[in-house]
């Protein structure tokens, strides 16, 4: 039985490009929640709350900006935030609104991997949020052409930025599909993907790119951006932490059937990406608005 979750359905017609909400409160009311279409994200201060995209559980600080891919669950909640004005500004568009073949043009290439990078969430950095930030205030105030005109500068502007994070692991996201514009990567991410509850070795997936174990760790850390060993373990944790939300299999069990045959490994690990542990993370979806199961 799978977790109960909101499905928002947001005031936005086929007839509308986005669709723009500023509003100043004083706390974060509406439960985790996913829906079809993009969102950018800003809230400003906020300090101290609490956020949730996927699987990644922070809190924030007072600079926030975070572009939500469709249909992945994400949420803000107040936490220990004692702000009584939180200011933020809401974005929502189609997921059309860029056709596919027109983002494989060389110049929306940026733009094309910021979209597939955001199906995991992304998280701007604090440089790119201040200057940003007037212009995303500001746009509720264009009309017509000229609020889409300045809504596609602003996402380029975010796609070419520094220092994004992505937020959620793969595996939790569904996103093992993400190009790598390498054969040999994907057909090792393939192999990770269907075998991560299984012992998966350095020298076998070598094996499958036809390269030496030393040529290979070189490749796919300059390919993904990371070692084997690490994605390995996010690809495992995402899907570990599906499983903390959506059965009632215990912790032990869960890290054995994700491929961890260590329980202080697997807690360590867990708490070094997620910034808490198991049984915290399943505690907190608990609190989030989403039926799990303790």
């Amino acid at each position: 039985m799978a977790a109960q979750l909101l499905r928002e359905i947001i005031p936005l017609t086929q007839s509308d490009c986005f669709t723009i909400f500023s509003r100043v409160k004083h706390n974060f009311d509406f439960p985790l929640h996913y829906h079809d279409e993009f969102e950018l994200n800003l809230i400003l201060h906020a300090n101290g709350a609490k956020r949730i995209i996927g699987d990644h559980i922070d809190e924030i600080g007072d600079y926030e900006l975070v572009l939500v891919g469709p249909n992945l669950q994400h949420g803000w909640f107040t936490n220990k935030c004692k702000s009584t004005e939180i200011k933020e500004v809401t974005i929502q568009f189609h997921r059309d609104l860029f056709d596919d073949k027109l983002l494989r043009r060389n110049q929306l290439g940026y733009i094309k991997s910021m979209f597939e990078r955001s199906a995991r969430g992304i998280l701007f950095s604090k440089e790119t949020v201040l200057a940003i930030m007037p212009r995303i205030v500001e746009l509720g105030k264009k009309h017509g052409f000229d609020s889409v005109l300045e809504l596609m500068s602003i996402l380029h502007d975010l796609s070419v930025s520094r220092n994004m994070r992505t937020l959620s692991d793969a595996s939790f996201s569904n996103t093992e599909n993400f190009s790598y514009n390498s054969r040999r990567v994907e057909k090792v991410m393939e192999h990770i993907n269907q075998n991560f509850d299984k012992t998966v070795t350095l020298a076998e997936v070598a094996k499958i790119a036809l390269m030496t174990e030393v040529a290979f760790s070189r490749f796919f850390k300059t390919r993904t951006g990371q070692t084997f060993i690490d994605m390995l373990n996010e690809i495992r944790l995402g899907h570990a932490s599906r499983m903390l939300i959506e059965t009632t299999n215990n912790i032990t069990e869960i890290a054995y059937k994700c491929g961890f045959n260590n329980m202080s490994n697997f807690n360590r690990i867990f708490k070094k990406r997620k910034n808490c542990t198991p049984k915290e993370f399943r505690e907190t979806y608990a609190q989030s608005g989403v039926r799990t199961f303790i």
